[in-house]
């Protein structure tokens, strides 16, 4: 892989770990905002929102823009963004600097994910992909663990003054790495660019995008509940649990970018199936502290797994069209991440309890069997119709 593939990834490492951080977080900032732990999970919410919003809207802002100069744009907003985090105490404030930090998030990842592909080359976009997801899984190996010490340790603002600097830091990276402008780009008119809205494939794919991350995401947001309220897991081990989902994760997206160039369909139902089942049985032994934790390592490891394959495929779906596809893409990442989290805090609320988000989540991921099968089945019509 280019070294670009590799320092796109510190910046998606950088995206991921702020977008859930706050995860890791959720009582110290209630606690301190005079907040429920439901209305603090908001900031995962809107953040997510932002993205949804955000992704398209900067593509098609930013496509007659060098890559390069996106990208370091991008990363200015978002240290600007987590210094007004860091400084506010009004609850009303935080939320409005998360939807705007999200929207230069969703323009970095976008460019990102299309600078990536076009470096690999033909046939290796989804490995590249899913290196560059990495770096966002990296988050939950390191970014958000680390984020939840040293909220425990200094208080949580520290971590959003953390993620300012890198971001700041990231730059002279991106202005060293990636061309200053794409020699080789054609064009694309507003029009064209909107056409790949036309394809049925792409929205099937984007349709699997939301379900997949929705049901995971939606038990991630609120894990600490429901180690420490439902398994009895101390809230001193909370922090390693998230190093073992989001060293699963890691794992899990390498594997599946190396998988999916080669069986992309495949891979993506294998994975919707296999998550299902985990998420089940989490619901089921969610009282139990060991098989509780085993189970979300499990989780991290099967249930991103297949989302380079899908960004893939959105690039491959939308043609000449690829920021918008792969921006789309996030947007529905996000979609998915907003809906189950917003659900899954309903749920923490309800009767069920701390459980509650693992049910919303089980519900929302098997969802994913639906348009990967349909994707999987077009496919096999069309290459038989074409041999």
């Amino acid at each position: 892989m280019p070294v670009v593939v590799y320092v796109l990834a510190v910046g998606t490492f950088l995206m991921l770990t702020t977008e859930f951080v706050v995860a890791g977080l959720l009582p110290e900032i209630a606690g301190d905002l005079q907040v429920s732990v439901a209305q603090a999970g908001l900031l995962i919410t809107v953040f997510a929102a932002g993205m949804i919003v955000g992704s398209p809207a900067m593509a098609l802002l930013t496509r007659r823009l060098p890559a390069r100069v996106t990208l370091v744009l991008a990363l200015a907003v978002f240290a600007a963004g987590h210094v007004v985090v860091a400084l506010g105490d009004s609850f009303p404030v935080l939320l409005a600097a998360r939807f705007v930090t999200a929207w230069a998030a969703g323009a970095f990842w976008s460019v990102a994910s299309v600078v990536a592909t076009r470096a690999a080359g033909p046939g290796a976009g989804a490995r590249a992909l899913g290196l560059v997801g990495a770096g966002g899984m990296l988050a939950n190996v390191a970014g958000v663990p680390l984020g939840a010490f040293a909220g425990q340790l200094s208080g949580w603002r520290g971590p959003f003054w953390a993620l300012a600097v890198l971001a700041l830091a990231a730059v002279p990276l991106i202005v060293r790495s990636v061309p200053p402008e794409d020699a080789d780009r054609q064009p694309v008119t507003l029009r064209s660019e909107l056409g790949a809205l036309r394809s049925g494939r792409l929205w099937l794919v984007l349709a699997a995008c939301a379900t997949t991350t929705g049901g995971v995401l939606s038990v991630y947001s609120y894990v600490s509940p429901l180690l420490t309220d439902r398994a009895g897991v101390a809230a001193g081990w909370v922090p390693l649990v998230l190093v073992g989902f989001g060293v699963g994760s890691l794992v899990g997206t390498v594997v599946g970018g190396r998988l999916g160039d080669d069986h992309p369909h495949a891979t993506t139902i294998g994975v919707a199936a296999a998550t299902a089942v985990v998420l089940v049985a989490t619901c089921l032994l969610s009282t139990s502290a060991v098989p509780t934790v085993l189970l979300l390592v499990l989780l991290g490891l099967l249930g991103l797994s297949a989302n380079p394959v899908l960004s893939a495929l959105a690039v491959r779906s939308a043609g000449v069209a690829a920021t918008l596809g792969v921006a789309l893409s996030v947007s529905a990442y996000n979609l998915g991440t907003a809906v189950g989290s917003l659900a899954a805090g309903r749920a923490l609320e309800s009767g069920l309890g701390a459980v509650g988000p693992a049910v919303v989540g089980t519900c929302v991921a098997a969802l994913t069997l639906v348009p990967t099968t349909v994707l999987a089945l077009r496919s096999r019509r069309e290459a038989v119709t074409a041999g």
